[in-house]
Order: C-alpha cells, then structure tokens, then sequence
C-alpha cells in the first residue's frame, strides 16, 4: 500500500493528491468569489464606474444588493448532501467512474454560469459545481485511505491551495488595473483546471492493487464485496507493516454507530466553518471603506480580495501538518476562537468602526488560518487514530462535516444580512 519516503511513487503520489485538492476545490472557489459579480450582474444593478472605482465617502451606509448567502447555500448545500449519502449509497462505484463525474460536473459548471443570462440559471451552475466538489471530497478521501498518511496532508495543503490560486485568479481577471476580463471570460480561461485534473489522475497517479480497476466489460463496474486487490506474487511479498487492513463489511445501522465517535471531531469542525463562512459571506460583504482607507479599491474589489487573503491563511495552515501537529485539544478550542471572530466581524459590519481596511484584511487572514488549522488536523487524527478496518467509511463521511456547518451559516448569513441592512441608514 505504502510506498518508501523519497521513491518516485510516493512522489507522484503526493504530487497528485495535491492537485486533486486543488481542482477539486477550485470551482467551489471561484463560485464565492464570483458570487457578487453573479449577483449584480444578472441583476443589471452594476455600473462601469461603481464596478471600476473606489468610494471617495461612504455617505450614509446601506446596502444596494441581496446577501451573497443565496450564492453561498447554491454552492454547499448539493455537496452536503452529496457528503451524507455518498458513503452509503456508492461504496462499491469505482474511484474512476467517480473522478469522470467530478469532471464533467465541474466543466458543465463553468459553462452554465459563463453564458448564463438569469440569476437563477446562474445558481444552477452554482449547484453544478458544488455537486462537482462533494463527490470529489468523498472520493478523494475515501481513496487516500489506500495510500500513506502523507497524502492527507497534500490533499489539504492542496484545497487549501485552491483557494489561494482560484480566488486570486478571479480576483486578478477580473480586477480592471490586472486582467481586466469580465466574469464570463474569467470563468472560460478556468476551464484549463479540469484538463489538469484529468492528466493527475490518469497519468500521475500510481495506484496500489488494492484499488479496483474496472474492464471495458459491464460486469465489472462494481466493486465486489470485499474486495482488497490481485493477491498476486508482488502483494504476497510486501512486509506485513505495507500490507492494508481489509475493509469491514458493515450494514447500515453499523455505519450509523461508526458516526458516534466521529462526533467529537466533526461538531467543532462543524462550527469552525459556521462562523468563518458567516463571516465571509454574510458579512464582509457589509464591510467597506472608502478611497482613503481602502487602499483605493473598489466596493467589489474589496470583496474580492477579502476572499483571497482568507484562502491564503486557509492554504498555509492546511499545508502545516507536517511541520506542526495540533493535540486533540487545540481543536476543541478553534470553534471558540472563530465564533469569538464572527461576533467581532458583526459589530464591525453594524457600526464600522475600524479606521482602515489592513485591519480587515490582518483578521480575515487569522480566520484562515483557524479554519485550516481544525480541517487539516481532524482529518489527520481520524487517518492515524480510527481503527484501519473502518478508515476509508470514516474519512469519507466525517468530510460532511465542514460542509453542515457552511449550510447552517448560510441560512444564518442571509437573516443576518438582511437584519444588518434594515438597522443601517
């Protein structure tokens, strides 16, 4: 299963577990960056000169939009439930039927949205790519439990590396002084992400036997029961320490019970990602400043690269595992300190009271590394701590869990918008 630190397999395979964080997530991504732009725009509500120019006052502060929370639940809320059926319901689908479907989902996403002309077609492509990006996660991470520990850290430092690469593309495109492409443009030049996907998946990655290879023959594109790879010379041969702990055949009420332990880690996980998605999509979009204190960026722009300095606290703290190893007990700690952020981010939303935007962009930055922090370290327990014979059902559905808290914040993100709103002016 393993292969030895420093050969050119365990390379390729990081390498590729790495861009499978990357494409994976990066559609997902560019969606929540572009969810103000696929909101002012099908709704005919922006000018060139807003769009293009920072405020030189702000005036009396009020809102002119809908809460990006809309575009926000479009994106999550198909992988959640995607996330909570996946495990039962295609444990025995092939990883490279899977890997096909996140691929066409993600292409059909770009598409949808590029050449849309309504906002609700718009969502559609929204919920494309979250579809997309929910079967990736489960399969990603349901695979990784074939592979060494080192890949669970690749595949985080690589979603964590979609957002800093998706959201300062889209920011960069589309920022007139940059790129200077419209929205649809810069959706089109992503579609280059899913060919990458393809060619680590095909080409990179080195597969153990214990992953199942369908035939051209229709009999063979399900899983057999059990099945734990050709038990062939090579396998025969591997130390027993290589070998992998077959699969536990469980029905559906052992799978429940496998959830309960899982609790401890995926409620804090779960409210990691309630407050910061609360906070980046329900109410940095309320926080704004003019010309003097806004670095001279635009109302969007200011959007935009609230979302990138996020992702890059997001990226750099998902790529630390290896370097610093959080104990249990951090991660009971980081919901806490996050709330602690969102609560903050509301009284500044309400009153603006921070002199200047560095101070926005310092504490998104900090909310990144948080949430980072608690994703890349709770997968990383369950891959060293779950009992081997249950760690591919464990990975995969404990990967639901930052999607419920994102779901929840943004039903939570469009009330709370709306009450921001009704008590400014």
């Amino acid at each position: 299963m393993t292969a030895k630190w420093g050969s050119t397999s365990m390379w390729r395979n990081i390498v590729a577990f790495w861009i499978f964080g990357l494409c994976n997530n990066y559609g997902y991504v560019i969606m929540l960056s572009a969810a103000e732009d696929i909101i002012s725009q099908q709704q005919h509500k922006e000018s060139e000169h807003k769009n293009s120019s920072c405020l030189d006052s702000l005036g009396a502060r009020a809102c002119d939009g809908q809460s990006v929370g809309g575009v926000l639940l479009a994106d999550i809320l198909p992988s959640l439930i995607i996330k909570a059926t996946m495990p039962f319901l295609m444990g025995r689908v092939p990883y490279g039927f899977r890997h096909t479907l996140v691929i066409a989902l993600q292409i059909a996403s770009y598409l949808v949205v590029a050449f849309s002309t309504s906002y609700p077609i718009s969502l559609l492509g929204v919920v494309l790519a979250s579809a997309g990006s929910g079967v990736g996660e489960t399969t990603y991470l349901s695979l990784s439990s074939h592979f060494s520990r080192n890949v669970i850290s690749a595949w985080s430092s690589g979603t964590g590396g979609a957002g800093v690469v998706g959201s300062f593309a889209y920011a960069a495109l589309t920022e007139p002084h940059l790129g200077n492409l419209s929205p649809k443009n810069a959706l089109l030049v992503m579609l280059v992400i899913p060919v990458i996907f393809a060619i680590a998946y095909w080409l990179l990655l080195e597969f153990p036997a214990t992953v199942y290879t369908p035939r051209v023959s229709p009999t063979t594109w399900v899983i057999p029961h059990a099945y734990e790879g050709e038990q062939d010379m090579e396998k025969s041969e591997k130390s027993e320490q290589d070998a992998r702990v077959p699969q536990r055949v469980t029905n559906m009420k052992e799978k429940m019970s496998l959830i309960v332990p899982l609790l401890k880690l995926m409620i804090p996980l779960s409210v990691v990602y309630f407050a910061e998605y609360l906070i980046n999509q329900g109410l940095t979009q309320l926080i704004y400043f003019n010309c003097k204190e806004g670095f001279r960026l635009s109302k969007s722009s200011q959007y935009r690269w609230y979302q990138v300095l996020y992702q890059v606290g997001v990226f750099f703290s998902r790529s630390s595992v290896n370097i610093i190893e959080l104990p249990l007990i951090v991660l009971f700690i980081l919901p806490i300190l996050q709330l602690g952020n969102a609560v903050f981010f509301f009284f500044e939303a309400r009153y603006a009271f921070l002199p200047h935007i560095s101070i926005v962009f310092a504490l998104i930055l900090v909310e990144g590394f948080y949430g980072g922090a608690s994703y890349v370290n709770t997968f990383n327990w369950i891959h060293k701590n779950i009992p081997p014979d249950v760690k591919e059902y464990s990975l995969s559905i404990a990967s639901m869990s930052d999607a419920f808290g994102i779901v929840l914040s943004a039903f939570t993100a469009i009330g709370l918008h709306n009450y921001i709103c009704g008590h400014l002016g």
